[in-house]
Formats: structure tokens, sequence, C-alpha cells
């Protein structure tokens, strides 16, 4: 009899210090599939589920997927929406109880519901208390997990992305599967080791273009070569959450049945955990001012490519409300023209511009709506509507290539030169579709402002003739200090330095 596998997907990065909460409709409107529909989307592109599907064809398996639901990085997540996606995975396994011989998850592992610190853990929780403490149970994790102990108590296996940019989504569901497999095969005894350093994140956030982060996702590979060791996980955490368990882990699955295996699973933990502490002060970033990125953009050559900026700290893809405006305030106040802004989440402004034709002159208040304090207050701008749009883009990059998502209603807004991509469902840059859909060219621009930390150079760091990056104050901000931390542990690195 072949394998019979409960697959689902529920991932969602929770920005605590965000006002509002993550609803089902944010969900609907961003992925919420069910069952061979999501299949269907998901099965051959470079997303977990793929991968599952890619193991469960080499394995004979029989899969009952439940949901694959995603939301954009941003506030707690609603009782409602939780309740929800939850309640869909655990009616498959209940439903299915009798047959399973295995469970398939792909989680976020820092999802953080209106109702308590961990929604993984509590999902899993939900889920053990329908099949039982024994049921293999495999995860995979976004590199940027918080992954608490009670969710390495649920579940026996972990398999996180080596890359960030993320582009070894397939890939992490492959291995993941592959040791799910094994294990329903008897041939392994899969538990997983934790290792946590009080840190609110990484270093570098796990930037793999970094050689000192770089370095310890090529330890965790060689690693895994190891007898007994299974899949090496470095999660630099989420600075963006404020929980107790907050921080960077480093999770071992390793087979328990093999002698010594667990000794050394534990030992290699932490070891890559003491280099993740050892290395807390080596920053790579140069964070830029928007005054001083400005500048830079007014009199960039742009002959070998755009000057691409990016506005780490309004990044959607942290729950930053992606409506900053103190670097836009900037490169109008400092003149620099040619270039274009994307995107500038404010639903109220693409609804002012489609209700215009293009080619009309409009005057609106543009951003800094949802929380003036982070990234600036409303711009009263005057300028020309270029283009209109339903927001609908395919991708096809590393990250989203095949894979299409809406901003919902967008608009291309002309101001002094400067072309503003305003939409009104929430996404950071992460394909040059994303802009390219919608009549900006990158080839004919002098500068592009980005809303991204890191994933933006996936795609656009290929085209660009140079990358800076800019701190503009706003949710995401690197100056941890200004948010205000209460549920963390502390002492905890950097908020208190002199601590350690």
């Amino acid at each position: 009899m072949p394998f019979h596998v409960l697959t689902g997907a529920f991932v969602h990065e929770s920005n605590t210090f965000k006002k509002g909460e993550t609803t089902l409709q944010d969900f609907r409107d961003d992925v919420l599939d069910l069952g061979q529909a999501a299949i269907d989307r998901f099965g051959d592109v470079n997303e977990e589920l793929a991968g599952f599907v890619d193991a469960g064809r080499a394995g004979g398996w029989r899969i009952t997927h439940t949901v694959s639901a995603h939301a954009t990085p941003g506030a707690r997540v609603s009782r409602e929406a939780f309740d929800h996606v939850a309640g869909l995975i655990c009616d498959g396994a209940r439903a299915h109880r009798d047959s399973l011989d295995g469970i398939l998850l792909a989680l976020h592992g820092s999802m953080v519901p209106s109702f308590c610190e961990d929604g993984e853990g509590e999902l899993l929780d939900r889920l053990r208390a329908i099949v039982g403490p024994d049921l293999p149970i495999a995860v995979t994790l976004d590199l940027h997990a918080m992954a608490t102990p009670r969710m390495v108590e649920l579940a026996q296996i972990f398999v996180s992305y080596k890359t960030y940019p993320h582009i070894d989504m397939r890939d992490t569901g492959l291995h993941a599967g592959k040791l799910l497999h094994a294990a329903m095969q008897g041939v392994s005894r899969p538990v997983t080791w934790r290792a946590h350093r009080p840190m609110l994140d990484e270093a570098n956030a796990g930037r793999t273009d970094v050689p000192q982060s770089a370095a310890l996702y090529a330890r965790a590979r060689a690693h895994e070569f190891e007898p007994g060791i299974l899949a090496v996980s470095v999660n630099a955490g989420f600075a963006e959450a404020d929980i107790l368990d907050a921080g960077p882990t480093v999770l071992v699955t390793h087979d328990a049945a093999r002698p010594g295996a667990d000794a050394r699973a534990r030992a290699i933990a932490e070891a890559l955990a003491d280099t993740i502490w050892d290395q807390r002060g080596s920053v790579a970033n140069d964070f830029l001012t928007p005054a001083a990125a400005a500048a830079i953009a007014r009199g960039f050559d742009a002959g070998a490519g755009p000057l691409v900026i990016a506005d780490y700290a309004d990044n959607p893809g942290a729950g930053a409300y992606g409506d900053a405006t103190a670097l836009l305030a900037a490169l109008l106040d400092a003149g620099a023209t040619g270039g274009a802004f994307a995107p500038m989440i404010d639903p109220e402004a693409a609804g002012i511009l489609h209700r215009h034709r293009v080619g009309d002159r409009v005057t609106l208040d543009l951003g800094g709506k949802r929380d003036p304090a982070f990234g600036g207050a409303p711009l009263r701008l005057t300028g020309t509507v270029q283009h209109l749009s339903d927001g609908t883009y395919t991708g096809d990059g590393p990250i989203l290539g095949g894979i299409t998502h809406s901003f919902g209603p967008t608009a291309v807004f002309r101001v002094a030169g400067i072309d503003i991509l305003v939409v009104t469902l929430s996404g950071q840059m992460l394909d040059l579709q994303q802009v390219r859909t919608f009549g900006i060219d990158p080839a004919r621009l002098s500068f592009l402002v980005v809303k991204s930390m890191q994933h933006f150079r996936a795609a656009f760091e290929p085209v660009a003739g140079k990358v800076i990056v800019c701190d503009t104050g706003a949710l995401a901000t690197p100056q941890a200090h200004l948010r205000p931390y209460v549920r963390v542990r502390r002492p905890v690195w950097p908020l208190d330095r002199a601590g350690f």
C-alpha cells in the first residue's frame, strides 16, 4: 500500500508592532487555495508544495492536500483567520486519521496570532491532539523562523531554506519530503535538537550574499553529509516580532536510532549558534539616510544600469506598512528625476487615481497614512496618471517565476519626473514583472526605489548599475531600539549591549 501523506501550507510572518490584524480577507487577497486548486497553482513552481509533490511522486505516495494559505507579512493573524486555516488542516487530519502515515507542512516559523505567541506551535499542538504523539510530522520553515521549543517538541523533522533571497523553496520541500519518507519506512527515527542565542536576529538577517552569513549555510550543508545528520537549519530570526522566544536558532534533525547522532547533533547546533553570537556585530549593510540616498540618485550615471535604492525599513515583506514617504520626499527635494518608486501602498490614493484617466493631472495626498511616526507623513503631490491596471502580474524571476499575484487596483503616477507605482494590496518587490507589467522599464531609468530588504537582489541586482540601501525610519528600521519591545527575554542583543 502507498504511504498516505497529508500536506498543507500556512505561511505568515507577523510584525507584532504593526497596527491592526492580518485578516482572513488578507489571505484570500494573497493565497487561499484548497486541495487540487493549490496543487494546480503551485505544484510545478519554486514553492514548497512542488517539492512535496516531487517527493510524493518519487515515493509513490497518496497525497491529500488540505490548503495553501499565504498572506503578505503584516500584523498579528486574527483568531478568525488562524482558526479557519488551521481548521482546514486539522479537519483533513481528522477525516483521514486512520489511514495517515505522515504529515508534511509548509510553515513560516514566525507567525504570531492575536491570541498567542507561537502560531506554528499552536497548529502542531492541535494536530497532535488528533493524530497522537507518534505519527511523523515534517515541517519546512522560512530562513527567518523563530523556532520555539514547543515546535521542536511537536514535530520530528524540520528543514529551513538556506538562501536569502529565498530561491530554494522547492528544494526545501523535497528535502523534508525525503526525510518524511524515510521515517515512514522506519529507516530512521528523526528527532530535532534546538540551539538558541539571546539576539533579535542574526547580524545580517541570514543574507547568503554576505561571506560571514553564507559560511553558516555552507557549514550546515556540509554537516548534512555526516552519518545520522538529516537536516541542519540555520534560522536567522525575525526582529520585528516581540515574543518571548524571539531570536536566531539552529535546528539539527538527526536519526536518534544511530549511535552518537544525538551528541553530534547537539555539538553542531551549539557550534553554529556560537558563531552567530560571535559575529553579532558584523553588519554588512551601509544604511544611508534618505537625503544621502537622494543625493546619489540625483547625479547617478545609469550607463551600466539604474541605481537601485532599497528602502530597507519600509519593506512590506517584514510587515512594514509600505507607505513611508521619507525617501520620496528626499528625492523630490533633491530634484532627482528619471526614476521610479515602487511600490507606494496606498489604497485610498489608488482609488482616487482610478477615478481618472491616463493623462489626467491629479492632486492628492500620498502615503504616510498608517503611522506617520514611522517613515513620514502624507505628501500633497500633483502629477499625471501614466498607467491604470487591475494590478495582476506573473513573475518570471528566481523567486516568483510562473506565479501570478496581484497588487489590486494599481496606477503609475508621475510626479516631477518620478514614476510612482501606487498599489492597493501589500507586497514587496521580488520580481522585475512587478514594474515592467505596469509600463516601468528599469533599463530606461536613472534610479529605481524598491521597498525590500534583500529579496529584491535576486531579480533587480543583475540589472542594476549600483545598489544602495536606505533606512527611512519606517517600521522595519534596523534601529531596533525605536520599536517598543516588551515580551522578548532580556538581556538581548542589540537592545542591551551593556548586558554582554
